[in-house]
């Protein structure tokens, strides 16, 4: 004797769908990797290559150094004006302007973009160093500023970070940028004075 089939589940409707997953900080595992991989490979390069020193001259500026500590000079000024849109955006300053998340990714783009060229120098000129502990500092804190950077990039791209990823990121970006320019842009304006 044939015995009928059971009957099929009811349909769920939207009440009855199982939740969407929540926030998982294990999300940030590959840009992590690759963000350790940025930095060790910049570190590798750094250490490996033979400097050449000869340094990028930027017109106007007296010196290589010079253009170096000026540009990461500006690179710092964007940057802070992308940490008070940050910090505008997660509403710590009060009601935010519509227009203050295109300042925020426009200003980091430009912090980014001058940035660039000053890390060129550094590594192609002048290599990973290690002769004294402000250059050490430096060439670690240059080195772990771009894989935070890439951490904070690849995670920009992922919809279910946890709430306090981003900001993390982002300061620690920040922090590590301003270390960077403590130990050369500054150390080169107070020993050299403000000479462009």
């Amino acid at each position: 004797m044939a015995t009928a089939p059971p009957p099929a589940p009811p349909p769920q409707s939207a009440a009855q769908a199982p939740p969407a997953p929540g926030p998982s900080a294990a999300l940030l595992l590959v840009p992590l990797l690759a963000g350790c991989l940025v930095a060790v490979a910049l570190g590798v390069y750094g250490g490996l290559h033979e400097p050449t020193r000869v340094g990028v001259l930027l017109a106007g500026f007296s010196s290589a150094p010079a253009a170096k500590a000026w540009t990461a000079t500006g690179a710092i000024v964007f940057a802070g004006v992308q940490l008070l849109s940050a910090l505008a955006i997660y509403g710590k300053l009060g009601t935010a302007p519509k227009w203050t998340g295109a300042v925020h990714r426009w200003s980091g783009r430009a912090a980014f973009l001058i940035a660039i060229p000053v890390a060129v120098h550094c590594l192609y000129a002048l290599g990973f160093q290690s002769g004294d502990t402000r250059v050490l500092l430096h060439s670690l804190l240059g080195c772990l500023f771009f894989g935070v950077f890439t951490v904070k990039m690849l995670g920009l791209r992922i919809d279910r970070l946890p709430g306090w990823a981003l900001p993390v990121l982002g300061g620690l970006a920040f922090t590590l940028l301003v270390g960077v320019w403590l130990l050369s842009s500054v150390w080169f304006f107070s020993t050299s004075g403000l000479t462009p």
